[in-house]
């Protein structure tokens, strides 16, 4: 089946959803999502959307703490140009109905860590989700939005593999989950808002959507990608047996919790003079440090020195969760240990949302927009989404109406093969397993050449795999998996220093100059890297 719009977005969450509603009044939009619409990290993010809203606050600051978040890497076009859209975007969400928590003077605003200044807007301790829900329900009502729900996208058409002169893109196949079919649909522009790549590591607090697919899908059609090995270790994910990814919000920290041992004693304050409130990138190795000196399963979050009334209001869902699985955060510390958490790398656009192959755009957690430089500040994340789905919507908007050539159906010649399934559970545990190993919050070259020659065997098996049987919603995620794993390694061996989310132990210093890490490929076929 072949079908046509004026926009195809591949992603549901806060970008893809956000640029949706804002082409919708004069573009026809395919909006896929790869489960329901509600199904997104957007959702998931706890903390809030970082932006200058009081008086006692400034733009400056907010730049200045992002950069140093970023250890200096931060393109500093593209942090100010975010910064100075926050207002705006956020206001933008206020008139589509978001319920921000409110206090005495107007809107409560959290400080978390990295931050010099109260900036981040929340709802409670379930901000994306309230965010989430409010632009779905809005999404659900657009006549000009068909939405296709529990579908994956495959890979993009580009002028290139249609065989012809241009490197425009042209849309993308699309398989339908539940039916096995392959859509074709064809757009004049193609915007990917496909979320990050937390689930390339065994410990992660993203869904299980978060796989690679938008990154790994313009890296096959051409797009240049950069700086992947900086990869965010969340300090704080719920030690449970039971518990499957649960974030403890920065906010925690930032409202006074303390990060203790077994026996009730702080050590943040050994390692940073912030303490508690120093930059992810610095707590998340402090506990890694501290847990591998000490042979620990975890260590301990303790906020139950604030009143409960005080936890209630502001952590209801942290409060909520934590006391169904036994832990009472009002009287007790809370079990927790690094997980991977957000992509600060990704596929490279400018200020316009725009990549290097014509009519592809790129916004949210797959992008590289050089915001988050060497470590994403806390809650400028949604932030991002926000405003670089308005700019690639604005872009789109100006562009005259393109005739699209004339484009293939998928070929389904292929057959199923019985082992497939048992195959690709393997192949997707081993992977994550040596990215955890290997690649993780402490990095050696000889760990790094190790996931390498690894990824390179199960890139082969997956490419056979891809090659001889007929595609499925597994497959498709596992390949993209495989590509991304190789794009931070080849990232992480590239950078012979020590800078953000990247530590190695045979680079321990940091150079005096930030240099991005860009890598393109040499031909645009459907080869890995």
């Amino acid at each position: 089946m072949v079908l046509h719009f004026d926009v195809l977005i591949i992603g549901s969450g806060l970008a893809g959803q956000a640029a949706a509603l804002r082409l919708a009044a004069t573009r026809r939009v395919a909006l896929i999502s790869k489960r329901a619409l509600e199904d997104s990290a957007s959702s998931w993010a706890q903390g809030g959307i970082a932006a200058v809203l009081d008086n006692r606050d400034s733009l400056e600051a907010h730049i200045r703490d992002t950069i140093t978040a970023g250890a200096g890497l931060n393109d500093r076009r593209a942090t100010r140009f975010v910064i100075e859209n926050g207002r705006r975007a956020v206001d933008w969400l206020i008139d589509q109905g978001v319920p921000f928590t409110r206090d005495e003077g107007g809107y409560h605003l959290a400080r978390e860590g990295g931050h010099s200044a109260r900036r981040v807007i929340h709802v409670a301790d379930a901000t994306g989700l309230a965010v989430q829900t409010t632009l779905t329900g809005k999404v659900r009502q657009q006549p000009n939005i068909s939405i296709f729900e529990n579908h994956i996208a495959i890979d993009l058409i580009t002028g290139a593999k249609l065989g012809l002169a241009d490197q425009r893109c042209h849309g993308a196949y699309v398989l339908d989950s539940g039916s096995g079919e392959v859509l074709t649909i064809g757009a004049s522009n193609t915007l990917i808002a496909a979320g990050g790549a937390g689930k390339v590591y065994l410990y992660t607090t993203n869904p299980d959507t978060s796989t690679g697919d938008g990154i790994a899908m313009a890296w096959r059609a051409g797009c240049r990608v950069a700086n992947m090995e900086f990869i965010q270790f969340h300090p704080t994910c719920l030690y449970h047996p039971q518990a499957k990814s649960f974030l403890i919000s920065e906010a925690v920290r930032g409202e006074g919790g303390r990060l203790l041992l077994p026996d009730g004693s702080r050590f943040m304050p050994r390692h940073d003079a912030r303490g508690e409130l120093a930059p992810r990138d610095v707590v998340a190795r402090a506990i890694d440090f501290e847990m591998k000196k000490r042979g620990l399963d975890c260590v301990y979050l303790d906020i139950s020195h604030k009143p409960a009334a005080f936890l209630a209001e502001h952590f209801p869902n942290i409060l909520a969760r934590c006391l169904d699985l036994g832990i009472d955060i009002t009287r007790a510390p809370i079990p927790v240990v690094p997980a991977a958490h957000y992509t600060c790398g990704g596929v490279v656009s400018d200020l316009r949302a725009r990549t290097n192959i014509a009519g592809l755009y790129v916004a949210g957690e797959a992008s590289c927009t050089g915001l988050h430089g060497a470590n994403r500040l806390a809650s400028n994340s949604l932030l991002e989404c926000l405003v670089f789905a308005e700019a690639a919507a604005d872009d789109i908007l100006r562009q005259p109406a393109g005739e699209l050539p004339a484009l293939p159906e998928w070929d389904a010649s292929r057959v199923s093969d019985p082992d497939e399934e048992i195959v690709i559970a393997h192949n997707w545990e081993e992977l994550r397993r040596f990215m955890w190993d290997y690649v993780g919050i402490v990095r050696t070259t000889k760990r790094l050449q190790r996931a390498q020659n690894r990824i390179r065997l199960l890139r082969r098996e997956i490419d056979d795999f891809y090659s001889h049987f007929r595609v499925s919603h597994d497959l498709i995620e596992l390949r993209n998996l495989v590509v991304t794993a190789e794009l931070i390694v080849r990232c992480a061996l590239r950078r012979h220093e020590s800078r953000g989310l990247h530590f190695s132990r045979n680079y321990p210093e940091t150079l005096p100059r930030a240099v991005n890490t860009v890598i393109k490929r040499h031909a645009a076929g459907d080869r890995a890297p």
